[in-house]
């Protein structure tokens, strides 16, 4: 027992000194595992980054409402949509990843920049971004609700303010392309119950005559690669 208690007290420090852990290489770079540590955290966080910070959101709600527009509730099915969003969330926000990447990413990684600085400079990029597609009115109501000073210019945007903002931005935005996608089937859907009104046959459901209407139209009129055009041209993609 005093032999144990004596080499603890020979491996202790110091008094004064204590432990450290060091975080970066023997060059200066971070080591392998903070990094393997940043990119699970990161991994963790990336559902609620991709729904409030990307065009992630406003892709699957004008999807879900062309899907419902044609009253298919459940075809495509949500798995197909969330994919299909998500690569052209890719697509269009590719510009502001690899400017994200070169630099904060790339400068963290090279020992240049320290963790905090390359969360300060990798936000810009994106905080560009998202003020480009939010309304000012949006933004001044966050505002408001916290109860903080009008921004003097882009870049003292808080993200907290920010994000709300954006998302309410994006809904609208959603919204407006959804209504005009309604609009021709709902014309299809009042067409045939008028119809078939006339004709007596009130107990004949209306949507199971109007869907192969409706879908024809959808395919006459290229509906999916119009709604993706209009989509990635509403963020200046696509050309």
């Amino acid at each position: 027992m005093l032999g144990a208690l004596a080499l603890v007290a020979a491996s202790a420090p110091p008094p004064g000194e204590g432990i450290s852990v060091d975080i970066n290489g023997i060059d200066g770079t971070p080591s392998s595992s903070v990094l393997t540590l940043i990119g699970i955290t990161l991994l963790s966080v990336a559902p609620a980054l991709l729904l409030m910070m990307s065009s992630f959101t406003k892709i699957f709600v004008v999807l879900a409402m062309t899907r419902n527009a044609l009253s298919l509730p459940t075809i495509p099915p949500n798995q197909v949509l969330a994919g299909l969003s998500l690569f052209l969330t890719l697509f269009i926000m590719w510009p502001v990843l690899t400017e994200i990447n070169t630099v904060a990413v790339q400068p963290y990684v090279d020992g240049s920049l320290t963790f905090t600085d390359a969360v300060g400079v990798g936000a810009d990029p994106l905080r560009t971004w998202m003020l480009s597609f939010t309304r000012e009115e949006d933004l001044a109501l966050m505002t408001r609700f916290a109860g903080a000073e009008n921004p003097e210019d882009p870049a003292s945007v808080p993200m907290i303010t920010l994000i709300p903002a954006f998302m309410i931005s994006e809904l609208r935005a959603a919204f407006i392309i959804g209504f005009v996608i309604f609009v021709p089937f709902l014309v299809i859907d009042l067409v045939v119950a008028a119809a078939l009104m006339s004709m007596g046959m009130m107990m004949l459901p209306p949507v199971m005559i109007s869907l192969p209407f409706k879908i024809l139209l959808f395919i006459l009129v290229d509906g999916w690669g119009l709604i993706l055009r209009t989509l990635m041209e509403s963020y200046g993609a696509g050309g």
